[in-house]
């Protein structure tokens, strides 16, 4: 089991092996170079929407054993240059209305069809079952043999425990999590009288649980399709979820499948960034905090990500 002190994000290092960099001066520049027709997956898309942790968060996903990874980032972004080396950058940016869409989705159509990608923000980790000793590669290679074409994710917020000491809610050195207070609703269907959808939940939990008085009712939702396969006419939603049903279910009909964790400090840095909430907001600990260890058997112990099938 890995301390934070052993963490592959903590020691910044980095298997820097794969693609060469390019800067591209828009999304629509990257695009018309058909780079992904050529690229080897799985493909990591990093969207940047401030500065915290970008560094970090490159280097924590090609330790996990993404081949490509493609960072949305303002141009003036600068990188070391072993991760300069490692990663396309394309300027772009995540405030604009829509942007979780109008960026994931033209990606998405330009991936050969059965590419696994992967999404997520700065200052966000991707874990999975074993990841301490198996590549991510490994892992989506055993949830295509079950016939899987997206796996289920759950954000998991991480937070700093002194904001007098990290005022944007963010410490990796330091970071916790709730042990409890998480759980599931049913799906409703609206095409089907409000009857659940099969195979489908609402998951809650977390800072947005707690301080959900300052959270928007569309924003409360830990569960997220990170991991999911390119398929013709696929879109994301702005709710985190796809236009293709399956995709959105939790497992397959014929037993329990792989989940994955997002270790994320996207929650504590937007109560601690939003007027509304910051000065309101003065410690994100409670009685079911704890230290987060850096691993994925941490989140397996809690019940935050299930290994399935997979030994």
């Amino acid at each position: 089991m890995h301390s934070p002190a052993r963490s592959p994000i903590l020691r910044q290092r980095s298997r820097t092996q794969g693609i060469n960099t390019m800067n591209y001066p828009s999304l629509e520049a990257f695009l018309d170079q058909r780079v992904l027709r050529r690229a080897k997956g799985p493909v990591a898309l990093i969207l940047v929407e401030d500065r915290v942790e970008v560094e970090s968060t490159i280097r924590h996903h090609l330790d996990a054993g993404f081949r490509t990874v493609l960072l949305l980032a303002p141009a003036d972004l600068g990188l070391p240059g072993d991760l300069a080396d490692a990663v396309h950058h394309i300027h772009h940016t995540m405030r604009a209305p829509d942007a979780l869409t109008a960026t994931v989705n033209p990606l998405i159509a330009a991936a050969p069809q059965g590419t696994w990608m992967y999404y997520g923000y700065n200052a966000e980790y991707l874990f999975y079952p074993f990841c301490e000793t198996r590549t991510v590669r490994e892992m989506l290679a055993f949830h295509t043999e079950e016939r899987r074409p997206a796996m289920l994710t759950y954000v998991i917020d991480l937070y700093a425990p002194d904001l007098a000491l990290d005022p944007n809610g963010v410490n990796l050195r330091a970071a916790m999590l709730d042990r409890a207070g998480y759980y599931a609703l049913a799906r409703p269907d609206p095409a089907n009288h409000g009857h659940p959808k099969e195979r489908q939940l609402d998951f809650f939990g977390g800072l947005r649980w707690r301080f959900e008085e300052h959270v928007a009712p569309r924003q409360r939702r830990i569960d997220r399709i990170s991991l999911f396969r390119a398929a013709p006419g696929l879109e994301l939603r702005p709710d985190h979820t796809f236009n293709i049903e399956e995709y959105n279910t939790y497992a397959c009909p014929w037993h329990h499948n792989l989940t994955a964790a997002v270790a994320s400090f996207r929650a504590a840095k937007g109560l601690k960034y939003n007027p509304a909430s910051s000065f309101a907001v003065t410690d994100f600990r409670w009685y079911n905090s704890v230290r987060f260890e850096w691993c994925g058997q941490q989140l397996m112990d809690l019940g935050l990500m299930e290994p399935g099938q997979w030994f």
